[in-house]
């Protein structure tokens, strides 16, 4: 009895280890199966693998919590002026974003062992801006990114509009467009055909009247000769239609030259481009040439550059949302003036002068509609009395010592501008201002003077139906 209580004594401490043994061994695995696997949380809080670089990024003037693998003694903050970082317990750090930038978080554990390395940006926050987007564009597939202070748009935009308009939100924010960068893609570009009536009349009326006398005599040996000349000032010389009158001979004489021009003159202008363009690009459009201008070089050397005159048109449309255009419209017309000209000293080269009308403006209209640009009037008048001092002041008598020019323009420009959504159409369907146009035979043209080849079936005429008059025209 007494040699067996050992033994069961001994088994009893024996089956006591056995279990505390295993007791401990299953509540190490309990506590390693309930050890989380620290990951970056969605939610403004990370929990990281020690060991391993993680990159952040974190919105200036927000905060962010970090769950540590271990306890915590020493933190490195690469830049503190960037990130700010606060621990609180041994298993918690608090990382505040206080300025745009880049830098890096290390922390060791009591040891001096790196439990955590952090790799951190702090860039403008998109979500506000992306939910500002989403608000004012219901169902948008825009995204918005950001790279420090600059922000960059991605994603799908239903239009052009659309993609504007989640520009213009990004820069209204960001208070900078040079910070906007947009790589929106649109999902379908409309093209915009822009046709344009430029009409222009243009009226002058010139008049002239001038008298210029010369007079000799002779009294004895005493001889003298009198002379005036009135010269016209506007319009430079002219072609005017001069008579002469004479009275007296031999060394007493009058001779009357009167000098009298009236010139009626009317220009008409009329031009109709049409220009073809992507929804926010650009087309431009001129029909008219160019001159040449001399510009100064480095090398001494004078070089020739060319401007161009005549009808020009740009335009920049963008299709809106509801069919209607947004369009950014420059018309110009302009032509040579050798009054306005200048002679370049030291040279024979002259400058030649443009006379332009432009316009330019932003206007929205839909896809059809028209818009007349008028209103664009000069009218100039210009007058010269040139003449022999005093006597021109004479009522009635001072005629025959002065000349008179009388100048007035009068210019009108009209512009009319219509918008069209358009599609491509097959190439069959189009055709070309030669399509119908043979040459014709040497006989045809030598005896009957033609310049263009007829041909045809008899009894085959045109189709469709005309209204009017309708005949043969002979010129």
């Amino acid at each position: 009895m007494i040699m067996r209580t050992p033994l069961v004594g001994m088994r009893l401490a024996t089956s006591t280890l056995a279990q505390a043994v295993l007791l401990s061994i299953l509540l190490g695995i309990t506590l390693l199966a309930m050890t989380p696997r620290y990951a970056i949380a969605p939610a403004h809080s990370a929990e990281m693998e020690a060991g391993r670089s993680k990159f952040l990024r974190l919105g200036v003037g927000k905060s962010m919590v970090i769950k540590l693998p271990a306890p915590v003694k020493d933190v490195i903050v690469g830049n503190p002026a960037i990130v700010d970082a606060i621990v609180r317990t041994q298993n918690r750090a608090y990382l505040f974003g206080r300025a745009l930038g880049q830098t890096n978080v290390f922390f060791f554990d009591t040891e001096g062992r790196q439990i955590l390395s952090l790799d951190l940006e702090v860039a403008r926050d998109p979500l506000a801006l992306q939910n500002l987007i989403e608000r004012a564009i219901p169902g948008t597939r825009i995204t918005v990114d950001t790279v420090n202070d600059n922000v960059v748009l991605g994603g799908v935009a239903a239009n052009p509009a659309e993609a504007q308009r989640a520009m213009d939100l990004a820069v209204q924010l960001v208070g900078d467009p040079k910070k906007v960068l947009s790589t929106v893609a649109i999902a379908g570009r409309d093209q915009v055909m822009l046709k344009v009536r430029v009409a222009e009349m243009q009226r002058n009326v010139l008049k002239q009247l001038g008298v210029d006398i010369t007079a000799g005599f002779s009294v004895g040996k005493f001889s003298g000769s009198f002379n005036t000349e009135n010269p016209f000032s506007i319009d430079g010389a002219l072609n005017s239609a001069s008579h002469l009158l004479s009275f007296g001979s031999g060394d007493n004489f009058v001779d009357f030259e009167i000098t009298a021009l009236e010139r009626d003159g009317l220009l008409r202008t009329l031009a109709e481009p049409t220009l073809t363009a992507i929804s926010g690009e650009s087309a431009k459009f001129l029909a008219g040439g160019e001159y040449p201008v001399p510009v100064g070089a480095d090398d001494n050397e004078v070089k020739i550059e060319f401007k161009p005159f005549g009808v020009g048109l740009g335009f920049t449309p963008v299709v809106m949302s509801e069919g209607q255009i947004s369009m950014r419209i420059n018309t110009e017309v302009s032509e040579l003036a050798p009054e306005n000209s200048l002679a370049i000293p030291g040279t024979d080269f002259t400058v030649p002068g443009l006379k332009v009308r432009r316009a330019e403006t932003t206007v929205e209209l839909p896809s059809g509609g028209s818009m007349i640009m008028a209103g664009l009037i000069q009218d100039t008048m210009k007058q010269h009395i040139n003449g022999t001092p005093g006597l021109k002041n004479l009522p009635i008598l001072g005629t025959l010592f002065r000349s008179r020019d009388f100048q007035a323009d009068e210019t009108e420009l009209v512009v009319i501008v219509t918008p069209y959504v358009v599609t491509p159409v097959n190439e069959k369907q189009l055709l070309t201002p030669f399509e119908r146009f043979n040459v014709p035979t040497d006989r045809q043209t030598i005896l009957f003077g033609r310049l263009n080849k007829i041909y045809g079936v008899a009894g085959d005429g045109p189709k469709g139906t005309y209204h009017g008059h309708v005949g043969y025209i002979v010129e």
